[in-house]
C-alpha cells in the first residue's frame, strides 16, 4: 500500500528481457535502505525487490501483463521512474490510499504554466463497462499519475487536468512529461468500491 507521495525519480541503468519479463535495474538515495522481497512504487507499480548487488543499484521485475498494462515496457536506459516504499502503518496518509495496481495508460495532450504551476492534460480510452465500475476520474477526485497522488480538475468524459507546483514538478518525473508523454493510471479505489456496491444494488433484469 501506499500514498502517492513520491520520494524522488530513479534512475534506470540496465534493462533485461527473459521471455515475457523485463528486470529493471535503478539507482536512488535509498538503495543501501531497501531490502529483498520489499515493495517499491515504480511510475505507480508496485514491484518487488529481486536484487541488491551491493553497488547501490537494485533490480526489479516486471510481467507481461504489467507491461501491456502500464508504461514500464517503454523505458530506456537513463529514463527516470517515480519511486515510494510501501506507507508506514503509523504514519500520516498525505496523499491517498493507492494500492499500487495501475489501471492503464493515458497520454499528455497538453502542458501549459500558469502563475509558476503547470497544468498537464491527460486523455485516456474509457470502455462503458470500465467506467461502471469505477474507472473514471470525478471532478475533485483523486487519481494516481505516474505514481503521483494527484486531485483532478476539469474532469470530462476522457480526459481530465492536474496542476503540478513547482516542487512536485522537480522531484518527480513530470519535468520529463511533455504532450505525447505515456503515463500510468490508478484510478481511486473509493471509487471502484462505490460503484460496486451500486451494481448489486441496481435491481438485476
Amino acid at each position: 500500500m501506499f500514498s502517492g507521495i513520491v520520494e524522488e525519480a530513479a534512475r534506470v541503468v540496465a534493462l533485461r528481457k527473459d521471455g515475457g519479463n523485463l528486470h529493471i535495474t535503478l539507482k536512488c538515495s535509498f538503495t543501501d535502505e531497501l531490502k529483498i522481497d520489499q515493495s517499491v512504487s515504480h511510475n505507480g507499480v508496485c514491484l518487488t525487490v529481486v536484487e541488491l548487488p551491493g553497488d547501490g543499484t537494485y533490480t526489479v521485475t516486471a510481467i507481461q501483463e504489467t507491461l501491456d498494462r502500464s508504461n514500464l515496457g517503454l523505458l530506456k536506459v537513463g529514463d527516470e521512474v517515480n519511486v515510494e516504499r510501501s506507507m508506514l502503518i503509523q504514519g500520516r496518509l498525505d496523499g491517498h490510499i493507492v494500492q499500487g495496481h495501475v489501471d492503464q495508460t493515458a497520454v499528455c495532450t497538453a502542458v501549459k504554466e500558469v502563475d509558476g504551476s503547470h497544468y498537464f492534460t491527460f486523455n485516456y480510452q474509457v470502455a462503458p463497462e470500465m467506467a461502471r465500475k469505477g474507472y473514471v476520474t470525478v471532478e475533485k477526485g483523486s487519481v494516481t499519475v505516474n505514481g503521483v497522488s494527484l486531485t483532478v480538475c476539469n474532469s470530462e468524459r476522457d480526459s481530465f487536468q492536474v496542476a503540478i507546483i513547482p516542487y512536485t514538478r522537480e522531484i518527480t518525473n513530470f519535468h520529463c512529461i511533455e504532450v505525447g508523454t505515456v503515463v500510468n493510471l490508478e484510478f481511486d479505489i473509493i471509487g471502484k468500491y462505490l460503484a460496486r456496491l451500486m451494481e448489486f444494488a441496481l435491481p438485476q433484469e
